[in-house]
């Protein structure tokens, strides 16, 4: 049984979803993802302007005059979402943890893939790879999606990015487009996401926490790593705790971008303060216009 609070958040996220792909998204998804390329659909008697090129010669000849070919996009692709549900991702210091932005996120590109006619796939991961759900398509398989997206709980709480990508990478040769959505927490996923670049369209989604960033001044403070356990006493009152903390995490966001950069991998930073909306709309336009020519990254 699923409880009813979970039943409204589900039934929350998708009418908040639908609305905000119906009236923003739709579209900058199409733009941006656009399919594995062109399918034949028919021969029609040329017309003015008609390309040339496309001028069937066989059945011109065959029936006395000019006939072009007609080929439209083979649209369908499959989404993949690889989402780390570590233990880290339980941390918000406002209304909203990581992994519960992750879910919504998630739901937002789930949903405008659907429209599209697209496959949508999941796969959970920690330190290894907790649940897979192959691609599939229709609202009730994105609410399925949702739903482990938002209660599914991990049996371990580490992190190893890459033994998703490597997972990945077995289950499927097709070209796809994939959103790995992360805080990055981890190490030693340099390879697997150069390897997984060059087959699939992949996309990073650094998920992070205003907390994470610039720490408060909130006296001496007992820390523990979700992940290790691993127990420290702080004084946050000391500024030069506050900046080394801060340093540190400039060092890991700034480190992170950069690899990104070297392997030519899109990078959408998230904040669980932020308007993910926002940040999805500037990622489709910036990336539409760097895909049509207007400026090169």
């Amino acid at each position: 049984m699923i409880p009813k609070e979970l039943i409204k958040k589900i039934r929350y996220i998708q009418i908040y979803s639908s609305k905000i792909v119906n009236e923003m998204l739709a579209g900058e998804y199409h733009s941006v993802f656009k399919g594995r390329g062109m399918e034949f659909d028919e021969v029609r008697e040329y017309q003015f302007g008609d390309d040339i090129r496309s001028i069937d010669w066989n059945v011109t000849a065959r029936m006395g005059h000019p006939y072009v070919k007609r080929y439209v996009e083979e649209r369908e692709l499959s989404l993949f979402f690889l989402v780390d549900l570590s233990a880290s991702g339980t941390f918000g210091s406002i209304e909203k943890t990581k992994n519960a932005v992750a879910a919504e996120l998630c739901a937002l590109l789930a949903f405008s893939a659907i429209k599209n006619n697209d496959k949508v796939a999941l796969i959970i991961f920690t330190d290894h790879v907790e649940l897979f759900i192959p691609p599939g398509k229709g609202t009730g398989h994105v609410l399925r999606l949702i739903r482990d997206l938002l209660c599914f709980k991990p049996k371990r709480t580490r992190t190893d990015i890459a033994c998703a990508l490597e997972f990945l990478g077995r289950v499927t040769r097709k070209k796809s487009v994939v959103f790995l959505v992360s805080d990055f927490m981890a190490s030693g996923f340099y390879n697997p996401m150069r390897v997984i670049n060059r087959r699939h369209d992949l996309i990073a989604v650094s998920l992070a926490d205003r907390r994470e960033i610039k720490m408060p001044q909130a006296g001496m403070v007992t820390l523990q790593d979700a992940e290790t356990g691993q127990v420290r006493v702080i004084d946050t009152a000391s500024s030069k705790v506050r900046k080394e903390f801060e340093k540190s995490s400039q060092l890991h966001r700034s480190s992170l971008r950069q690899m990104l950069t070297t392997i030519d991998v899109d990078h959408i930073e998230v904040f669980t303060d932020s308007d993910y909306v926002r940040d999805l709309v500037y990622f489709f336009r910036t990336r539409e216009r760097r895909q049509s020519g207007e400026y090169v990254r």
